[in-house]
């Protein structure tokens, strides 16, 4: 299997009419307004559904942004209607100074919001840095409430305990709403759904559960432990009734439900099951500077190049909204869609 990090020549994805001028609107009419900024394709964990044991070729220093350019597309982006931000990795935590981006971000007056995916391991020390430097909220990757799960799904021993610490810090900070991301995997941690949905009973936490997507690296995981969004409710179902709610703010593909006074919600997040790009308000920007306009498939505009050399944006931009798909294309077990991703890592997740 290839390991390259970089996807390959791209094919000439198919173009459809766009306003040429005010908010950033694709071809299929959806307006565009969030981005997920991805500053380290390095992570401090080997989540077995994200990347492989061994890691990957990471990018090197000169690739990857600087945090002044990533501030930069951002200005250019929140000129043509971008509003809100989340911060990703890789595990963005291992970047150096990350609550200096913040702060660039936050100096953007029509940024709105500006939230964080970590696995956490790192938060303890950085929660209240992060809060006062602008972040809004988090979101917290916790695939189990069992310790020894916790480290083997990570593969990395003593992580747990890093995780907990950190979810601790960030209710300290007052980050909110606290959102918590579990991937189900069957034979690893369905079991649990329950258990984790019962928290939200008395805590003011989002508990998300995420179907696995399937990469070059984790097609043994997608192909044999998939759990549809369907089931989870069905378990979680057994011990309480779950009624829709709107959820928390920001609350982008995920469905949310409750129990009956209930201090949080359960969500799910169905790439798989139950298709939701057609509501679909995101592109992404990697860590080395490629505009995606999905998180699958090859389509990609190179703007680090053009913004060393000084060049406009808009265009370019403008130019990854008209060939951004009407939909993804994973297939269950197999990589046809993933557009020559190897690890959700290398985009942003």
């Amino acid at each position: 299997m290839s390991r390259l990090v970089q996807l390959g020549p791209l094919p000439v994805a198919s173009e459809r009419p766009i306003p040429e001028t005010g908010p950033m609107t694709d071809g299929f009419g959806r307006r565009i307004e969030y981005l997920r900024i991805s500053v380290t394709d390095k992570c401090n964990l080997r989540c077995v559904y994200c990347m492989p044991e061994e890691g990957l070729p990471w990018l090197k220093r000169e690739q990857i942004l600087r945090y002044e350019e990533i501030a930069e597309i951002v200005r250019v982006m929140a000129d043509q209607g971008l509003r809100r931000i989340r911060i990703t990795g890789g595990e963005p935590l291992v970047r150096r100074d990350l609550p200096a981006l913040v702060r660039m971000i936050r100096a953007v007056p029509q940024i709105e919001d500006v939230a964080l995916s970590t696995n956490a391991v790192l938060l303890t020390e950085m929660a209240d840095e992060l809060r006062y430097a602008g972040v809004d909220r988090v979101n917290v990757s916790l695939d189990s409430l069992r310790p020894d799960r916790i480290d083997a799904i990570s593969r990395r021993a003593g992580s747990a305990d890093g995780i907990f610490r950190g979810l601790e810090a960030a209710e300290r900070a007052g980050f909110a709403p606290i959102k918590v991301n579990c991937v189900v995997m069957r034979g690893r941690n369905d079991d649990e759904v329950a258990d984790f949905a019962a928290i939200t009973r008395d805590r003011p936490w989002h508990v998300r559960f995420i179907e696995v997507m399937p990469t070059g690296e984790n097609l043994g995981v997608s192909a044999d432990e998939f759990v549809s969004s369907d089931e989870i409710l069905e378990n979680i179902g057994r011990i309480g009734d779950l009624r829709p709610v709107a959820g928390p703010a920001g609350n982008g593909p995920a469905r949310y439900y409750a129990f009956d006074g209930a201090a949080g919600t359960v969500g799910v997040i169905t790439p798989m099951s139950h298709n939701y790009c057609d509501r679909c308000n995101r592109m992404r920007l990697t860590a080395d500077g490629q505009l995606r306009p999905c998180l699958f498939g090859h389509a990609q505009t190179n703007l680090r190049d053009p913004l060393r050399r000084g060049e406009p944006l808009e265009p370019l931009i403008r130019q990854t909204l008209r060939i951004k798909p009407e939909r993804h294309w994973l297939v269950q077990g197999s990589d046809a869609g993933s557009g020559g991703l190897l690890a959700l890592s290398q985009v942003g997740g």
